[in-house]
């Protein structure tokens, strides 16, 4: 069969998107290089785990937050999950790599980019790193779904050696070749809105970057206190971090109590929270409020009950949790 203009097109198109596939399928298949090979991330109660990495996105996840709170409360689940993803990513950038069903493998790169956009967008402490690598990842796999492979690939190669398999509508949809759509200015238009309008909203929404004030939840840590009572002289509070730098937690100095002229009536001092007893610290999640060396640690996305015991109950009044940084958190006491 002659090679026409359509087809040289066609060709030229996935060459020269060569660079985009072979950096787009690295970026996914390293996340299993990563995990298994280099290191193992992927065993719970672990360094490094990366259950409790997908933990740090729940606070600010768009739209996909009931998936997330519930894989960080069922551990056997969020570990399954992650081999899944682990594997999933390992096929989709192999295959993006080699060239092979590169339209197919270009749909699981949107969908995974968009997994990334919406769970963890807002993340990123010196740039807005993480909602980078979501809209690209987006945006790129609408490019390579369009042009597919080119020379260089293994669809190319099925295509020039087995022609009565590879010329069937069904592997222009889900390999490489001519893509077979109708109007294609209209879809590549239709598309590119949608992805540009999705890298607008998100932009502004994580991080004020179309209009209005600029912010950065990655910078600062943040804690939020709820579910504070008192009973007797037991006085329990739930704490969360929803802000604040991935990469280490916030480091709790002193937990104080307070009376009503604002005076310290209780004190849990630095060295006293790093041998905090852990049977009065409750995880709901798989990153957990713990002990540590010299205060007690808070990873971004726990959430925990903490039980104090106090002397002098009757006084109590306000609650202050003091992070290392010198940020203050006060709340009211509500005895029952």
């Amino acid at each position: 069969m002659k090679h026409t203009t359509t087809d040289r097109a066609s060709d030229l198109a996935g060459l020269y998107t060569l660079s985009i596939r072979m950096v787009i399928g690295w970026t996914y298949f390293s996340a299993f290089w990563r995990r298994l090979v280099l290191e193992n991330k992927l065993t719970p109660d672990e360094s490094g785990y990366i259950g409790e990495k997908f933990n740090h996105f729940l606070p600010n996840a768009l739209g996909i937050k009931p998936i997330i709170e519930y894989l960080v409360t069922h551990p056997d689940a969020l570990q399954r999950s992650m081999m899944t993803f682990t594997i999933i990513e390992a096929v989709v950038g192999l295959c993006i790599i080699l060239g092979l069903i590169t339209r197919l493998m270009s749909i699981g790169i949107f969908s995974l980019a968009l997994g990334i956009l919406l769970g963890s967008g807002w993340l990123g402490t010196t740039c807005v790193d993480e909602w980078q690598i979501g809209v690209l990842g987006i945006a790129g796999g609408f490019v390579l779904f369009l042009t597919g492979s080119g020379p260089y690939s293994l669809d190319y190669y099925f295509m020039k050696n087995n022609k009565s398999f590879t010329h069937k509508k069904w592997f222009s949809w889900l390999g490489s070749g001519l893509l077979p759509i109708w109007k294609p200015k209209v879809f590549v238009l239709a598309g590119t809105i949608i992805i540009f309008g999705l890298t607008l909203f998100t932009n502004q929404y994580f991080h004020g970057g179309v209009w209005g004030t600029l912010h950065n939840k990655s910078v600062k840590p943040k804690l939020e206190i709820s579910a504070i009572s008192l009973n007797d002289s037991t006085l329990t509070f739930e704490v969360y971090r929803t802000e604040g730098a991935d990469v280490y937690g916030s480091f709790l100095i002193g937990i104080q109590v307070l009376d009503k002229n604002g005076d310290t009536i209780e004190e849990i001092n630095q060295e006293k929270l790093s041998t905090f007893p852990k049977e009065h610290i409750h995880n709901h999640y798989v990153a957990k409020v713990k002990p540590g060396k010299h205060s007690m640690i808070i990873p971004l996305g726990a959430k925990a009950d903490i039980t104090l015991n106090l002397n002098h109950p009757e006084t109590a009044n306000s609650l202050k949790l003091i992070d290392i940084s010198g940020i203050e958190w006060t709340t009211e006491i509500h005895p029952e």
